[in-house]
């Protein structure tokens, strides 16, 4: 079995990703650039999305626990102004890195907030944020970078991890899956396998011990196998089935996708 990140890697990798999202906009020919993975925006979208989400969960961390999302948030959103200037844009990135990270460091990972998510499997805390906030990074990196014309993969750390948070954070729900009962199977080949169950009583994840996966009663309704960066690209819907190894009901995961679970 395997564990999650340490906190303070969590805040080092969304430092690191976030470097590597500025790097991205400070090289692309052009801010309006159209993001592939994001069709309806541009680079510039892009870079107003990601930092504005920095300042966004910034000021919910330090607002504390609360029912909704903080009015002090909420205000920060809407009085968002982001520079287009090239080199403005890319100071102010790493401003709202910053502010996120400073929020982070001192409420400590413990320290509840508001988060969108079910409470089922990932914590409505800083640290819960902190997990969430490396993917957000990670994932959008990528795009920019795609719009840039020079995608990398995935941090093999940041992805082994991703998976896992993608499936706790994303998915988890104590909704009704509203069809028959199944499980699928996610296969990374760095050894590290989980499955998510859907039923009556919702979704939820477990690590699996191998990645052999079970067989007659037990056998996953569909399976998914690739890297751990290509199994995220896919889960984010980054690139298609094709990108990965499939094995069962490949129609299960149009499912997952159209499925709007109801909190």
């Amino acid at each position: 079995m395997h564990n999650t990140l340490d906190f303070s890697d969590l805040l080092r990798l969304i430092d690191e990703r976030s470097t590597a999202f500025r790097a991205a906009v400070a090289s692309a020919p052009d801010l309006d650039a159209q993001v592939p993975t994001c069709p309806e925006w541009t680079l510039f979208d892009l870079a107003q999305h990601l930092g504005g989400g920095d300042r966004f969960w910034a000021a919910i961390v330090g607002a504390g626990p609360a029912d909704g999302p903080p009015a002090e948030a909420v205000a920060a959103r809407a009085a968002l102004v982001v520079p287009r200037e090239r080199e403005a844009l890319v100071s102010w990135l790493e401003e709202s890195t910053q502010l996120l990270l400073g929020a982070l460091r001192e409420e400590g990972p413990d320290a509840g907030c508001w988060a969108w998510w079910s409470a089922l499997q990932t914590p409505r805390s800083a640290g819960g944020v902190a997990r969430h906030r490396v993917q957000e990074s990670a994932v959008h990196t990528y795009d920019a970078q795609l719009a840039a014309g020079a995608p990398q993969p995935l941090p093999a750390e940041v992805a082994v991890d991703g998976v896992e948070e993608f499936l706790f954070t994303c998915v988890a729900t104590p909704s009704a899956w509203p069809h028959k009962p199944t499980a699928f199977d996610f296969h990374a080949a760095e050894g590290r396998s989980w499955r998510l169950t859907v039923d009556g009583d919702g979704a939820r994840t477990t690590r699996l011990p191998s990645a052999t996966g079970g067989e007659g009663e037990d056998a996953a309704g569909v399976s998914a196998h690739a890297t751990a960066g290509e199994l995220i690209l896919f889960l984010y819907d980054r690139v298609s089935a094709d990108s990965v190894r499939i094995d069962g009901d490949a129609g299960l995961f149009d499912l997952l996708r159209a499925w709007e679970p109801e909190e």
